[in-house]
């Protein structure tokens, strides 16, 4: 669904808190996403004031919930809850760099981050793969850059489709942009916090900040 921008976020070892726990699942049981329903970016998933996930404003088990869901991947579609780490496709956390997303040029949006550093230059991510982002209050190990797909090509407010996007990053950045990371001490992160890049000894500019 339509994601939430906010200000502060825990960090626990499955990611940001309140991220992808509550999953839509078609007629057969099997994990229905906006790959294949793209309207579902339609429904704004937030967090209530005691943390507990809403969908346009109302619980996300209000039956008015399930019908608009229904309306978008079929009858028989359900909600459910689910907090493990398989709910995500690769690693909990996507960070992303100012640097890499004025290169990409398109609205930062279709990249779906869950964290993103500013004050980077250019494509400079794509040598922090190995890397530890230091935090004030938390550590993120960088695992290796992300292959983009299908989600990239759809407008996040009038869900048109250009699949031209996709084709561009497989051109321009050989279909990887941003990182797929995981948390390596919990904490919280809130905007503004400073961010110390730690790379592997054998990495060129092996600190920065």
């Amino acid at each position: 669904m339509a994601g939430e921008q906010v200000m502060r976020v825990e960090l626990t070892a499955t990611g940001v808190t309140g991220d992808r726990i509550v999953q839509v699942y078609d007629a057969t049981g099997r994990v229905a996403t906006a790959r294949r329903h793209p309207r579902l970016l339609q429904l704004h998933a937030t967090l209530g004031p005691g943390g507990d996930p809403l969908v346009d404003g109302m619980p996300w088990d209000a039956p008015e919930i399930t019908s608009r869901v229904q309306d978008i991947v079929g009858r028989g579609a359900s909600l459910e809850r689910f907090e493990g780490i398989e709910r995500f496709d690769v690693l909990p956390l996507l960070v992303g760099t100012d640097g890499a997303a004025a290169a990409f040029g398109r609205d930062v949006r279709r990249l779906r981050p869950n964290l993103l550093i500013a004050g980077v230059e250019g494509l400079a991510e794509r040598e922090w793969p190995g890397g530890t982002l230091r935090l004030p209050h938390g550590e993120i190990r960088v695992a290796g850059l992300r292959m983009r797909c299908v989600m990239t090509t759809y407008d996040p407010d009038t869900i048109q489709q250009d699949r031209g996007v996709l084709r561009d990053i497989v051109r321009r950045f050989d279909g990887r942009l941003f990182l797929d990371a995981a948390v390596a001490r919990a904490g919280f992160v809130a905007e503004g916090d400073p961010v110390e890049l730690i790379l592997p000894d054998d990495a060129p500019g092996h600190r920065s900040r």
